[in-house]
């Protein structure tokens, strides 16, 4: 096995080894300027460049283990690297590095009577736990994002993905080394073991202060009822389209066919259609088409089946469901309040979009949808931390807590006062 991390028959003596590595490496890491900190990202992308072709290898490895597994397209696709995804990590690393370091940016400032001087500043969170399935480039993202804000990462990436993920660390630990970092910044879990997982749920004796799940709906779920820490995570991309009665139709038809079907597998990819009922008979149809011509599957409630009668009947289930496939759910609503109630009926506070020239109508969409990513006249598929100027992001946080929306490096700190005095006591 490779040098990431000797896993020893003592499974838990060697994760509460990880996390005192981890500990120690975050000290360090707070304390190095955001000028290293860059030259270190930059060391990072240099040294994936440079282990392409033992990152390709493996994953030619884990390709073949998915095949035999009986994995589905999409997530085959998750899984894939090619000398082009690699150069786009890479590059997302070199972005990252771009970004501004947060680490003691100053949010606020003021005075109080007393003449006390308080200002607010971010600092990292510390050691952060990040446990991921098929996607191999998440290790390389989330170990950018943590290194920007100043924090150590343990990854735990899931079995279909761990060859690629060891060649990928240790690439990332190389970089970290040449650039005079300590390595086990970045460490990563190298056991298929899930007893592995529920160690890291624990904290590994108070040395992860945050847990963040990137993956399916069953692995956020244990997650987020088991950690024993600070959880930012999402549980589904249960994404919607709105085509509003005062839509465009070739703007609906372009970003309908783009939020569905331009990749199905990542989480911002649409699942359900729903239709204004007033402009169903003349618009539906030409969607419809427009989706079943690029191979999507239509699953229609009984009004989108009489405009549209070759499609597959929808059920209770269709409207819960994140398909990751190229199929969509399709149902006939009255109007924006209809679409409304559906959304917070069956949404899951991920990304949800309108197609309307009405501009009073987008910004009442845009308000009342509860959301982390609400859009007017935009794909789903922009539902992405580097699509948002953030460089790369660990994921989409769902949840109403201290994070929402794309995961980037910003929040992934938090902030403490700095209290500035000129002898003041209390009375």
């Amino acid at each position: 096995m490779a040098d990431t991390v000797h896993m020893t028959n003592d499974l838990h003596a060697t994760m509460l080894d990880m996390g005192a590595r981890a500990r120690a490496a975050s000290a360090e890491l707070a304390r190095r300027t955001p000028d290293a900190r860059t030259k270190a990202l930059l060391a990072m992308a240099d040294a994936l460049k440079a282990a392409e072709a033992d990152i390709l290898a493996a994953n030619a490895t884990d390709l073949e283990g998915g095949k035999a597994k009986g994995l589905s397209p999409a997530m085959m696709d998750r899984l894939a690297l090619t000398p082009e995804r690699l150069d786009g990590v890479a590059d997302a690393l070199r972005d990252v590095a771009k970004l501004a370091d947060p680490v003691g940016a100053e949010i606020a400032r003021w005075t109080v009577p007393t003449g006390l001087d308080i200002a607010r500043v971010r600092t990292p969170l510390g050691v952060i736990g990040i446990i991921y399935e098929a996607r191999p480039n998440v290790t390389a993202d989330a170990a950018a994002l943590c290194l920007r804000s100043g924090n150590a990462a343990i990854l735990r990436a899931g079995s279909e993905s761990l060859q690629s993920a060891i060649a990928i660390a240790n690439a990332l630990r190389a970089g970290l080394k040449q650039a005079g970092f300590p390595e086990d910044a970045v460490q990563l879990v190298q056991t298929t073991d899930r007893d592995a997982v529920g160690h890291m749920l624990t904290g590994l004796g108070g040395t992860i202060d945050v847990i963040v799940p990137r993956g399916g709906k069953g692995l956020v779920a244990r997650v987020q009822d088991d950690a024993r820490v600070p959880v930012i995570g999402h549980l589904e991309g249960l994404c919607h389209i709105y085509v509003d009665a005062d839509a465009d139709l070739q703007k609906a038809i372009d970003i309908t066919v783009n939020a569905k079907l331009r990749r199905t597998g990542i989480c911002g990819a649409a699942e359900t259609l729903l239709m204004d009922r007033a402009v169903a008979a003349q618009m539906l149809p030409a969607i419809a088409a427009a989706l079943q011509d690029a191979g999507c599957t239509l699953r229609g409630d009984a009004d989108a089946r009489v405009l549209i009668p070759q499609i597959e009947a929808a059920t209770e289930e269709d409207w819960r469901t994140e398909y990751l496939d190229a199929i969509l759910s399709v149902r006939v609503v009255d109007g924006l309040d209809g679409a409304l109630d559906h959304i917070a009926t069956y949404g899951t506070g991920h990304t949800e979009a309108i197609i309307t020239e009405n501009t009073a109508t987008a910004e009442r969409f845009l308000a009342d949808v509860d959301a982390g990513i609400v859009m007017h006249n935009a794909s789903t598929q922009f539902a992405d931390g580097g699509q948002f100027g953030m460089g790369a992001e660990i994921g989409i946080a769902t949840g109403r807590i201290h994070a929402r929306g794309p995961v980037g490096a910003e929040q992934l700190t938090i902030f403490k006062y700095l209290v500035r005095g000129t002898g003041q006591t209390r009375p």
